[in-house]
Formats: C-alpha cells, structure tokens, sequence
C-alpha cells in the first residue's frame, strides 16, 4: 500500500522554510533497502514518517509496500520527490551508479537536498562525492553505521556523522527517530568513513580472535557454550562474539551480516592506512588475511559467523 499524500506532503514541506521542517514534514527517500536500508526505513515507517525507496531487488520492493512504503523506479525518482535521502548500498561502485549513473540521484535533486551517506567506503571516496554533490547545492552527510538489521529496526543502532553542523541541528527530530546512539565526528566528510572503518576493523580482529580460540577451547575437549558464557561473564567478552559464536554454536549461517562485508570493510582499512600514510596494524592485516581466506574457501556469502567453522569450530546442537 502507498500513502495517497505523499506527493502533497512533500510540496508542503518544500514551502516550509527552514531545512529541519523539510525533514519533519517532508517524504524521506531510502537507495537501497537490503537489511539494513529496510530496517531503517521500517523503523521511521512504524513511527508515521512518510518514505519512498528505490532499490534493485523485486522482492524488497514488495515488502516495502506491504510495510506501506512508497516504490520509485529509479534514483532519479527518488530525487524528485525527496528532500532527504539514506543512501544504503554496498560499496563504493554502487554509490557512484546511484548518484551520477543513469538515473541517479543527482540528476534530479535540488540545492539544499541532504544525502547521508551509510555504505562502508574509504574516505577519500567519501570526501570527493561530498565535493562534487556540494557543486549542486547538495549536502552529503557521512553517515556510516553499525549494530545489524535488528538493531536498526528497534532503534538501537550506532549511526556516525561527519557533515554540516546546521544539517545535522536541523535533522535532530528526524536522526532521533533512526536511533539517539549518534556521534558526532566533525564537520569534515571522510572522517565518519574513518571511524567507522577503525570500528570495524577491530570488529573483524575481535571475531576472528574468538572464532580461533572457542575452536581451540572445543579441540581441547571443552563444551564450547560453558566457554562461551565465561568468556561474555569475564575479561575476553566482546560484543560480537557473543552474537556470532551464539549463532555459530546453534549451527545458524544465515546471512545477517555476510563474510564478504568484513573482508571488504578490513581491505578497506588496510587501503585507507596507505592513502592516509599510516602504519598498517599488524592485527589488523592478519585479520584481513583471514576474512579473505574465508571468502575464498566458500563463506563468502554465509554470516559472518563463519569464521568459527574456518576455525575449524563445530556446531553443537
């Protein structure tokens, strides 16, 4: 179903003045409703906010109906109607397509538009589409951000800025119906993209640590669930342990978060050391290392969990 006043909606808000009633009062646009970019839109939807999505794969674009989204065509579309838009593709080629390819987004988008920016990307990708979309009179907010699908849907997900202060002041009742776990890097686009980055890489350090060590723990003859829960009760917990190695333990693969983002996002990383003239760490390269291992060995397209069974982990259920 589609809400009948959308288009009405949308001219009003562009009579509304300041940006802030745009976002308010305005259709939110989504690019890209995979698992996260449809969380998210789920989350603004089941609080009464008015969204339009775009996105390649017929069968989100029906759930997004059925959640009473409104289903463009193409970016372009998106461009026309929406004032705000998520971008919520995978990686940097898919950025340009939707921006700047046939269609895109910026054909049609209009001085004082705000694109926030959620795909994992390097940051010196980031810094030069902020520049040439700000050509336009169109603002890009760097907006990386982390917590899974599920997170997403309940509002509980870490969102990352970098962009103009005013956008970001004008946006306050729109950001904090995504989430209020938002932290504010600095104006400059690219330096989201950083932490984010920085926050992933040890992520991918952290599930590769546990994912080796439970394996050893059930090598050594002991039940890996009764390790699993010490380790969450005491000094080797992490966060994404518990989530993953839980799954793993269960003999639950299922994609929420792919193998293959992480060996992206770790590359990424190691790539961004490099045009930033860092040193690269050395955890970090051997858990890049790792991911791509994985990915060559046929996890590529399993939860990230994988890394247990890479390991040499066994299910025990």
């Amino acid at each position: 179903m589609t809400h009948p006043n959308l288009h009405d909606l949308n001219s009003q808000a562009l009579g509304a003045g300041p940006m802030g009633d745009i976002a308010d009062k305005g259709v939110i646009g989504f690019i890209g409703i995979g698992n996260m970019g449809f969380a998210m839109m789920a989350r603004l939807l089941s609080q009464d906010w008015h969204c339009a999505s775009y996105d390649i794969e017929p069968a989100q674009n029906q759930k997004a109906l059925q959640l009473g989204a409104q289903v463009l065509p193409s970016p372009a579309d998106i461009g026309k109607l929406c004032r705000v838009t998520f971008i919520v593709v995978v990686n940097a080629a898919q950025v340009e397509t939707v921006l700047w390819g046939p269609k895109g987004l910026l054909s049609t988008s209009k001085p004082g538009d705000v694109i926030y920016l959620c795909p994992t990307l390097g940051p010196l990708d980031v810094s030069s589409t902020a520049h040439r979309a700000k050509r336009l009179g169109v603002d890009i907010m760097d907006a990386p951000m982390s917590g899974g699908p599920v997170r997403a849907r309940e509002g509980q997900m870490s969102l990352m800025l970098a962009g103009p202060t005013p956008v970001l002041q004008s946006h306050t009742r729109l950001l904090d119906a995504i989430t209020p776990h938002r932290f504010t890097i600095s104006e400059t686009a690219g330096d989201a993209a950083k932490t984010k980055l920085a926050n992933n890489l040890l992520a991918a350090i952290h599930l590769a640590g546990i994912s080796e060590v439970l394996a050893m723990a059930q090598a050594w003859g002991l039940n890996a669930q009764t390790t699993l829960n010490v380790m969450q009760a005491s000094s080797g917990q992490s966060w994404i342990g518990q989530d993953r190695m839980q799954r793993a333990l269960q003999n639950d693969f299922a994609p929420r978060a792919h193998t293959s983002l992480l060996a992206k996002d770790t590359q990424l990383a190691m790539t961004a050391c490099e045009s930033l003239g860092s040193a690269k760490p050395q955890l970090g390269l051997l858990a890049t290392h790792l991911f791509a291992e994985a990915c060559a060995n046929g996890y590529m397209d399993h939860d990230d969990a994988s890394l247990f069974l890479k390991a040499g982990g066994q299910a025990e259920v």
